[in-house]
């Protein structure tokens, strides 16, 4: 119970992490693009 408990939020931090990571480079390629272009 207790072991499976810890697995899901393991879990759910691996799913904001990712999230997190998916945003950053959503934000940093537009910001990129935005220089890019003149």
């Amino acid at each position: 119970m207790h072991i499976t408990n810890c697995l899901r939020v393991i879990r759910n931090a691996w799913h904001f992490y990712y999230a997190l990571v998916l945003v950053f480079k959503v934000v940093c390629g537009g910001i990129g693009i935005a220089l890019l272009t003149p």
